[in-house]
């Protein structure tokens, strides 16, 4: 296969544990399924959401595509410089591919010694009950997302799908909506609490990218799917008590079903842009989470995973049941 960005930085993904699934596709086994396939505890979705941690599918259809280089990403942000495809693989070609890449990445952890034969087969042998699409790069970007969603929804196994955007391309979750193509649950990445800020810490491409954003935030409730605002606290960066009433502003407009407050960890190619010191233990997030909540009356804390040094807030009155049931709405 030819593929259509550098072998140097195809084989750096490569290094990096990537199974390249197609021109544009990759997928990668998180540490939590190796550790559930261990006995070593879950994803905290699986706590907060009872996603299926051992099943699940990590992927991207755009794992080098992004409009940010942000701060505090561990993926190689460097390594994306591409905002378009010069090909673009069909969705059901990706997800065969995704499938049969991750069960050559997962393969070589069924001969440890401690780890657990039934959700290893389960693993290797069915098909990913959890997508979640948000390993690397922006996926909104790959034009045929809507169709990615759809294809995953004919496969009687998969009980959820959750799509991780960083908010720059609004009009592409409006045709979503207006086509009915929304994931299960729909994240949008915040870490910035205004524009300023926004273009220091984002460094998005577009020039109206804080735009973007907050169109993105102001949609999530009308959609009709679950809606998630993932706040990265980066200590001594985002956290400043002015930031904390900006960023409740943000969130009360946004009428999100959920809030999850989530400490920056010092991993990857992040740590040539930031320090140890910036990655908050979980007794600060929680300190955090208690002052967010006192500037945003919309939401209450629901629950807390301490191990992913995060706390998920949930909206007043919302009928959105926290464990997934569906595929599809809310």
């Amino acid at each position: 296969m030819v593929f259509i960005i550098d072998s140097e930085r195809i084989g750096k993904f490569i290094n990096a544990q990537y199974g390249i699934a197609g021109d544009h596709s990759a997928v990668q086994i998180c540490s939590w399924t190796k550790k559930a396939l261990r006995g070593q505890g879950v994803c905290y979705k699986q706590k907060f959401y009872g996603v299926d941690c051992h099943r699940c599918a990590q992927m991207s259809p755009a794992f080098a595509w992004c409009h940010e280089s942000c701060i505090h990403c561990w993926r190689p942000a460097e390594w994306m410089t591409k905002l378009s495809f010069d090909r673009v693989d069909d969705p059901d070609y990706i997800i065969q591919e995704t499938v049969k890449e991750r069960r050559k990445l997962v393969g070589g952890i069924g001969g440890a010694a401690d780890v657990n034969k039934r959700f290893f087969r389960e693993t290797l042998n069915r098909f990913p009950s959890h997508w979640a699409i948000s390993l690397s790069g922006e996926p909104t970007i790959y034009p045929k997302i809507c169709g990615l969603v759809e294809e995953l929804r004919k496969y009687k196994e998969v009980k959820s799908i959750f799509i991780v955007t960083n908010g720059q391309e609004p009009d592409r979750i409006e045709e979503m909506a207006s086509k009915g193509c929304l994931p299960t649950q729909l994240y949008v990445s915040v870490i910035a609490p205004n524009e300023k800020e926004f273009k220091k810490l984002n460094k998005s491409v577009n020039p109206d990218g804080w735009k973007r954003l907050v169109k993105t935030l102001n949609m999530l409730g009308s959609l009709d799917c679950r809606s998630v605002i993932r706040l990265t606290v980066i200590k001594g960066v985002n956290d400043r008590p002015e930031a904390i009433k900006q960023f409740a502003k943000l969130f009360e407009k946004s009428k999100a079903d959920f809030i999850e407050v989530k400490a920056y960890m010092y991993l990857g190619l992040s740590r040539k842009r930031l320090k140890k010191e910036n990655m908050p233990f979980n007794d600060y997030i929680e300190e955090f989470s208690e002052k967010l909540a006192g500037v945003t009356p919309s939401y209450h804390i629901e629950d807390k995973d301490s191990r992913s040094r995060i706390v998920l807030f949930k909206r007043n009155g919302s009928n959105v049941d926290n464990i997934i049931r569906s595929p599809v709405g809310k």
